[in-house]
């Protein structure tokens, strides 16, 4: 006789969370050799794709501009560069001192335009001077200039120029046309009682064909018209000439001579005949002789200055 229990087709309550249990507990199945060998290579395939997946990007080569860029955020590698040396400077105008800094390597032309953005004189109108005029091409440093040098500036206005300097125009035209209608001056008589006396013996030396600054010393070993010693003393930060005999010294401002003339000696043209003129004519003329020919020019940009061009 059967037993009582589920109708047939139907499960007793329980069996399936029995059929769980018995699975959940039941050990995993050793994989064999074929099924083991598909699993390792699908897992070799899934990590070789995520290896692609984090490459990283090729290293740039060293000198490519890219890899730079990376590095530096538009600043130099070295942090900017050395820094340019700088010299204490005393610039001296009208009675007024300025103490600035000044890159050593600096020209003569960024000098003027520094002064320019101090004083506001115009670097045309300037007379910049250091043991004689600065240069405008070559540098503070190639000129010697030494940290706390004084810088002495002579210049006008557009205005003061032209209202002082249309009449020495004048004056400096009539001489040079009152030179051409006369014979050579070393031969006129007033300069040849003083020529024919000969080159002085303490004359300084004089080099031919050669352009200098004026030394830092006067210029000495000279005669003057009556056949006297004569020295001159160019006092740069009193915009001074002194002409000093032995009996006495002439101090003159610079602005108040009216032009400079020179000449050639014959016969010893490394040496010069020269005159500063102190008043409207001819008559006020101070005549030195024997004047080295390399300081000519650096004489006359000096008392003149470059600018004087109206």
């Amino acid at each position: 006789m059967a037993a009582a229990g589920a109708p047939d087709g139907m499960e007793e309550p329980g069996m399936d969370t029995e059929a769980e249990t018995v699975a959940a507990e039941a050990p995993a199945r050793s994989l064999n050799c074929v099924e083991a060998e598909a699993a390792a290579g699908a897992a070799a395939e899934d990590a070789c794709a995520a290896r692609g997946s984090l490459q990283p990007a090729p290293a740039q080569p060293p000198g490519d501009p890219a890899a730079q860029a990376s590095v530096s955020n538009g600043e130099d590698a070295g942090g900017g560069g050395a820094a340019r040396e700088l010299v204490d400077l005393k610039i001296i105008w009208n009675k007024t001192k300025h103490d600035v800094k000044f890159p050593l390597d600096s020209t003569g032309s960024e000098l003027k335009q520094k002064i320019h953005s101090i004083t506001g004189l115009p670097p045309a109108m300037q007379k910049v001077m250091y043991k004689g005029l600065v240069p405008e091409d070559k540098t503070l440093r190639e000129i010697k200039v030494t940290s706390g040098a004084k810088i002495m500036v002579v210049g006008s206005t557009i205005n003061d120029v032209l209202a002082v300097n249309t009449p020495k125009d004048s004056a400096q035209q009539d001489a040079k046309a009152e030179e051409n209608k006369k014979e050579p001056l070393c031969r006129q008589k007033q300069h040849r009682k003083v020529l024919d006396k000969g080159k002085p013996e303490d004359v300084m030396p004089s080099v031919k064909g050669a352009q200098e600054r004026l030394p830092t010393v006067p210029l000495s070993g000279m005669y003057n018209k009556s056949g006297g010693k004569v020295r001159l003393t160019f006092k740069l930060e009193q915009d001074q000439l002194w002409i000093g005999t032995k009996e006495r010294t002439e101090k003159l401002p610079m602005g108040s001579i009216k032009n400079v003339v020179s000449e050639p000696i014959e016969g010893h043209e490394d040496y010069h005949m020269m005159a500063f003129q102190l008043g409207p004519t001819e008559a006020s003329y101070y005549w030195v002789y024997w004047v080295p020919t390399q300081y000519v020019d650096a004489i006359k940009d000096t008392v003149l200055g470059k600018w004087q061009y109206f």
